[in-house]
């Protein structure tokens, strides 16, 4: 597999928790009164018969300005499809290309997952959905998921999951190369427990270390990326992006932003995150404060259920779909039963 083509399920759901972040510390910030300057004094040594000089009034105080409001979300669940894209151009330009033209573009969404979010907002559920699953694409027919992207845009995307799972998505977030190193860069690097050590097999190299490693853009990238130091090859990719982003979620919910940080944040959302129509990056960050109470360490992720691997009738290697394991996800999503399955299943 070329080495461009890989991405990173959670920085879409982690800026959004990161805005809740700051947009907090904007608001316990925000509510400051401006003090008028004080009467003048009457000149020492005055007598009785002086007539003190005349004092200035005190100028107006400008009254201070009400803190921001953000609406609340309605109390229901809510399902965010989060979007990899391998494109090492413009994901945003090309999806608008391929939506407006109907022409396949260059990029691929090599990382799928769906973020579910109970009517309680306590924690979050990630489904993480391999790229090479051999499924039906509307309207194309069977080939890779991670084609979706490539032959249909965002929207194609967007069908064949609520196809697959049976279930609704209420917003999408796309998140493309580039994007991904801006935003673990401009977080100050993110700290990774890393289980099975490993030196990456392109770019830089870098070595992985057992237990706690810092990563920069770059390295976290790599990180992400590897699939070939590895047995089980893309089982164990989508398991390290998963620890990414469990410690990326862990980072936002413990820092303190300051209004700089804001600024930058809401820089990343307008040049590197694609959402779905009609959000903007202050609609992301409505979005995001109504996630604020979610608690990344009870959060839970997993896998599509998968029946192995094998060979498309064109001699491409895939993953099969287990229907019936997916199935049961797909019930567990429309019952809101998703605590009684990852229960069930042990994650």
């Amino acid at each position: 597999m070329n080495g461009r083509r890989r991405l990173w399920l959670a920085a879409g759901l982690a800026v959004l928790l990161a805005l809740v972040v700051v947009l907090a510390a904007v608001i316990a910030g925000s509510n400051r009164t401006s003090s008028g300057p004080s009467p003048s004094s009457a000149s020492a040594g005055a007598t009785a018969t002086h007539t003190p000089s005349p004092t200035k009034s005190p100028a107006p105080t400008a009254a201070a300005p009400a803190p921001p409001t953000i609406p609340e979300l309605p109390a229901t669940p809510m399902n965010i499809l989060v979007i990899g894209s391998d494109s090492r151009a413009n994901a945003r330009d090309q999806n608008n290309q391929t939506v407006t033209t109907g022409q396949s573009s260059d990029q691929r969404s090599d990382c799928l997952m769906l973020i579910h979010v109970p009517a309680d907002r306590h924690k979050v559920y990630g489904i993480s959905i391999m790229r090479d699953n051999w499924v039906d694409i509307p309207g194309y027919g069977a080939s890779k998921i991670n084609a979706s992207l490539e032959v249909g845009g965002i929207p194609l995307v967007v069908r064949t999951v609520e196809t697959l799972l049976g279930t609704h998505i209420d917003h999408t977030v796309m998140l493309d190369f580039e994007g991904f190193k801006v935003l673990t860069d401009g977080l100050g690097g993110i700290d990774v427990n890393v289980t099975l050590p490993f030196t990456a097999s392109f770019d830089t190299h870098h070595t992985f270390v057992a237990g706690i490693n810092h990563l920069d853009g770059e390295a976290a990238l790599e990180f992400v990326r590897e699939r070939y130091s590895f047995v089980d090859g893309d089982y164990q990719r989508v398991r390290d992006q998963q620890t990414f982003l469990r410690a990326l979620l862990a980072k936002l919910s413990g820092g303190v932003q300051t209004p700089a940080g804001v600024l930058g944040l809401v820089q990343f959302a307008a040049n590197y995150l694609t959402v779905d129509q009609g959000y903007d990056p202050a609609a992301v960050a409505i979005l995001a404060y109504g996630l604020r109470t979610v608690d990344p360490k009870a959060s839970v992720f997993f896998t599509m259920p998968t029946a192995g691997t094998g060979t498309s009738p064109d001699g491409q290697s895939i993953v099969l779909p287990d229907y019936a394991g997916i199935g049961e996800v797909a019930a567990a999503l429309r019952d809101d039963t998703l605590p009684e399955y990852v229960a069930a299943h042990g994650y």
